[in-house]
């Protein structure tokens, strides 16, 4: 028996040895265990601290970069030259008076063209131009205005001392043929009219060009004289209005035209920015002639001797189509450029010393069908049978010739 109760015994204190040992691993375990974590949570809430301080942080950060993006925003959005008043100002009294420099120089050249010098008035505009470069803006717009004011009353001087020579036939009825300076009598007064006549019958009209297509700058001009010369022609007049050198405005576009035009080589000028022209026209065909109230009415037929568009239109089915408006460049008086029609009678010429309205109503009174306004001032150019009757006038970039067939 007692081996067997030795080997229980045995078998017994290795049982506890084992649990205890079991149970101090286990308890060491659960220390080390609890201990770890104790030390990770405090680890976890340091990161958490450091964590919720970078937010804070960068809330600030955002914050402060909300305020820097919105404040650039309102700076970036104001408009400094509506902000700046004194910038404001100046910039409108550089631009106002600008505007009456232009317009006071091209009056300038234009009472030039109808004859004399007017060094005085050269004068002021130099004084102007003077008080500009030095920014005094008020003495050099009173300078402009008083140049105006001179070039306006220069005009009623050499409209008030424009006569109709004694010599002169009076006529209400236009020319059958050939050249005619006639008195012609309105209601509204007398005025002296130089006309060319020429019948379809006998008579070629074509529109000649310098520029053999579309020309938008520095465009090449010719005198009258070498456009009659060149085709052989017996007569013709300028054309259509166009952009001389020597108006400021015209700078980038000098000596150009925008009309529709189809020249004696049925080339078709302008054509795409002249599809809903409202502006008149007239097509000469080879028998007849024909005006039309809007060049959009008039296709790109080529089988016509030529196209001229300008403006305005003065006379229409036998009615007068202009009465007026406030353009002072119709308003003002001068020789009024015209093409006109009765019947099978083509007339070319001017209405001298008159406004445009009363162009409209010279050629009325003499019995046109039709009328279209031609250009004039500077580009004023008539020729008949070797010379010329009116010019020669600046070089054109258009004219109206007149062929014998």
């Amino acid at each position: 028996m007692l081996p067997k109760i030795k080997k229980i015994i045995t078998f017994k204190t290795l049982f506890y040895i084992l649990l205890f040992l079991f149970l101090t691993v286990s308890s060491a375990s659960a220390f080390f265990l609890i201990s770890r974590n104790n030390k990770v949570q405090k680890q976890i809430s340091v990161f958490t601290q450091k964590i919720n301080s970078l937010n804070k942080n960068n809330k600030d950060l955002s914050d402060q970069l909300s305020e820097k993006s919105k404040a650039y925003e309102e700076l970036k959005s104001q408009d400094q030259v509506k902000n700046n008043q004194a910038l404001k100002l100046e910039l409108g009294n550089i631009k106002s008076t600008y505007s009456l420099s232009v317009t006071a120089y091209e009056n300038l050249i234009v009472l030039k063209e109808s004859g004399g010098k007017y060094p005085k008035l050269d004068n002021l505009y130099t004084d102007a131009i003077v008080f500009l470069t030095k920014e005094n803006y008020s003495s050099a717009s009173a300078k402009l205005k008083q140049l105006e004011t001179n070039i306006v009353e220069g005009r009623k001087k050499i409209e008030a001392a424009f006569k109709i020579p004694a010599t002169v036939v009076s006529s209400n009825n236009p020319p059958n043929s050939g050249l005619s300076k006639q008195k012609v009598t309105t209601d509204t007064g007398d005025f002296m009219v130089t006309i060319i006549s020429a019948n379809l019958d006998n008579t070629k009209v074509i529109v000649d060009t310098i520029s053999e297509s579309d020309c938008f700058n520095n465009c090449p001009t010719t005198h009258l004289v070498t456009y009659i010369n060149r085709s052989n022609a017996y007569a013709g007049m300028n054309g259509a209005y166009y952009c001389p050198y020597t108006y400021p405005q015209c700078a980038g576009k000098t000596n150009s035209f925008d009309l529709l035009i189809m020249n004696k080589n049925k080339y078709y000028f302008n054509s795409l920015n002249n599809v809903y022209s409202t502006n008149p026209a007239v097509i000469f065909g080879g028998s007849y002639i024909r005006f039309v109230e809007r060049a959009q009415e008039w296709g790109r037929d080529t089988g016509v001797d030529s196209v001229i568009s300008n403006f305005p239109l003065l006379v229409f089915n036998n009615e007068i189509k202009f009465f007026g408006n406030n353009d002072t460049k119709m308003t003002g008086r001068g020789p009024r450029g015209f093409v006109a029609n009765k019947g099978k009678n083509v007339y070319i010429g001017f209405v001298h010393n008159a406004t445009m309205s009363e162009s409209a109503k010279v050629l009325k009174t003499m019995g046109m069908e039709n009328a279209m306004n031609l250009d004039a001032g500077g580009s004023a150019a008539l020729w008949y049978n070797g010379g010329y009757k009116i010019g020669p006038g600046r070089e054109l970039t258009n004219v109206i010739l007149f062929i014998k067939k």
